[in-house]
């Protein structure tokens, strides 16, 4: 019985140091992600700006940026960590500096106004639209908002939610999502790193409780003989 548990022990500390080496190969792969999208971000000089307080501003002013934090945190309901956003490090490679760099998109565009040119008079549903140059606001409206039918609303939709800011978007969520597999990939390498040590811990302990104890078996001295 008592072999059986000392090569279960081994056994479980063999399947721990299986673990680790799994935790060590994920955290690697983890580092090279998380180096490659710092370094595609670099590239493209993809940075928040920060004031000298070391506080978010958008176009030099924290108003700005508070702005465009109530519509990441309120109307999208984003959990923003605030220990992603870095003062230190303000190149965009995390989940929230992601997510808040596409809300700062989003922000100007929905808070906009598009120029619209009618070159002739153009009736909608009983509504003549003279000819000439109009002023659209976007007024808070996503792409599926406008009507398209509109002689006004259907090229300002075009022009507000133009290719390059819906590219802009899209590719800034595919960095987050990037950054958030990256985050998961970090914490299962850690949940391998913490099963291994835990077998590892648990085999040891097997193969030390099935030790062989040493008897203590007294010592016989001769009785010493009087003279």
């Amino acid at each position: 019985m008592i072999n059986r548990l000392k090569k279960l022990g081994i056994v479980l500390s063999l399947f721990g140091l299986g673990f680790i080496l799994a935790s060590g190969y994920a955290y690697v792969k983890v580092q090279d992600g998380q180096n490659s999208l710092t370094a595609f971000s670099a590239a493209q000089n993809v940075r928040l700006s920060y004031n000298d307080e070391g506080q978010l501003v958008d176009r030099g002013t924290t108003e700005g940026a508070q702005a465009i934090m109530t519509l990441l945190t309120d109307d999208w309901g984003y959990p923003v960590e605030a220990a992603e956003l870095n003062p230190n490090d303000p190149i965009i490679n995390t989940g929230s500096e992601y997510m808040f760099e596409m809300a700062t998109v989003a922000y100007h565009t929905l808070n906009g106004t598009q120029t619209v040119v009618l070159s002739e008079d153009v009736e909608f549903e009983g509504e003549v639209f003279p000819a000439g140059t109009y002023e659209v606001p976007v007024d808070g409206r996503y792409y599926a908002d406008f009507n398209r039918a509109h002689p006004l609303e259907g090229p300002a939709r075009g022009l507000a939610w133009s290719p390059v800011a819906l590219s802009l978007i899209g590719q800034l969520g595919v960095g987050a999502v990037t950054a958030s597999s990256l985050q998961m990939g970090l914490g299962l390498a850690i949940l391998f790193g913490a099963v291994g040590f835990a077998f590892i811990v648990a085999g040891l302990g097997l193969v030390w409780a099935t030790r062989p104890e040493t008897a203590n078996v007294p010592v016989l001295r001769p009785a010493s003989v009087p003279a």
